[in-house]
């Protein structure tokens, strides 16, 4: 469906979610034919895997000379929602990529304005189902995951003698208990119950923070638990090759791990909101 899109293609993105998917579908379009307007976390990402592909400082930069858009969805900035609004004025037909299986109408509203893209982009059945529901008037296409199975595949096989990842997210709440970020309440419920998931307490555990958190964030809690230490590998693929074990919340990263072969398992307290995944293999601890 990207293959199609008249070109040159503009392309705005931030949050890593929808980037990760958007770059491995667009490798085989000439750089010639993309005008790239990038920040945050996609911006690191696209600077890893196209560096000789040049990113332009705005996103009217972007869009001037354009054919049409594609772009993320993420809740971290509002440039992607704006490069839509902006191509819709232009008159520029424009494409989104959803990332992830919740919260599906907020990624298109901003200060109450709402501008929906012509047509979303998603990379499984159950986003296919809850694009559909929830925008019953927009063209919704399905491609295949390229990053999700390139990730999986490359992680190997699962080591006997593997380790925990415990991959982060941003829980924005404390979900009525006290005044702890969610993640790290995650993180404590976690610790104290992983035996429920038939994980011994002598089994070393490495935390990969979500890109969008800042450096240092769990040094002190990482300090206080014999065993654990950050995660530093280069992408998903190298992280989840030394585990036998991926924890986290809601993470697009437990879906990973499940295809790739390990047990997943989502660590929400009880008092917090249930895990939002829809796939049947994720253990609820």
């Amino acid at each position: 469906m990207i293959a199609d899109l008249p070109r040159p293609i503009a392309v705005v993105a931030h949050d890593a979610g929808a980037a990760n998917m958007l770059f491995a579908w667009l490798e085989d379009i000439p750089a010639g034919d993309l005008r790239v307007a990038l920040a945050g976390p996609a911006e690191r990402i696209w600077q890893a895997q196209f560096r000789e592909s040049p990113v332009l400082a705005s996103i009217d930069d972007a869009l001037d000379g354009a054919a049409s858009l594609v772009s993320g969805t993420g809740w971290a900035s509002d440039m992607e929602h704006a490069a839509r609004v902006e191509a819709a004025r232009r008159g520029i037909p424009s494409l989104a990529v959803v990332d992830h299986w919740v919260n599906y109408a907020p990624r298109f509203e901003r200060e109450g304005t709402r501008q929906l893209p012509d047509a979303i982009l998603v990379g499984d059945a159950e986003a296919v189902t809850i694009a559909r529901e929830t925008f019953p008037g927009t063209r919704i296409a399905q491609l295949p995951n390229l990053y999700l199975q390139r990730q999986a595949r490359d992680a190997g096989p699962v080591p006997d003698d593997g380790d925990i990842l415990f991959v982060m997210e941003p829980a924005r709440s404390t979900w009525g208990h006290g005044t702890t970020p969610g993640e790290f309440q995650a993180l404590d419920y976690f610790m104290a119950h992983r035996g429920g998931a038939g994980i011994g307490e002598d089994v070393a555990m490495r935390l990969r923070p979500h890109p969008s958190d800042a450096p240092g964030k769990y040094d002190d809690w990482i300090r206080a638990q014999p065993g654990a230490t950050l995660d530093t590998a280069g992408d998903m693929s190298e992280a989840l090759g030394k585990a036998r074990w991926v924890a986290g919340l809601n993470s697009f990263a437990l879906v990973i791990a499940l295809e790739a072969g390990r047990k997943a398992i989502s660590c929400l307290p009880p008092w917090a909101p249930a895990c939002v995944l829809p796939q049947a293999g994720i253990v609820r601890l």
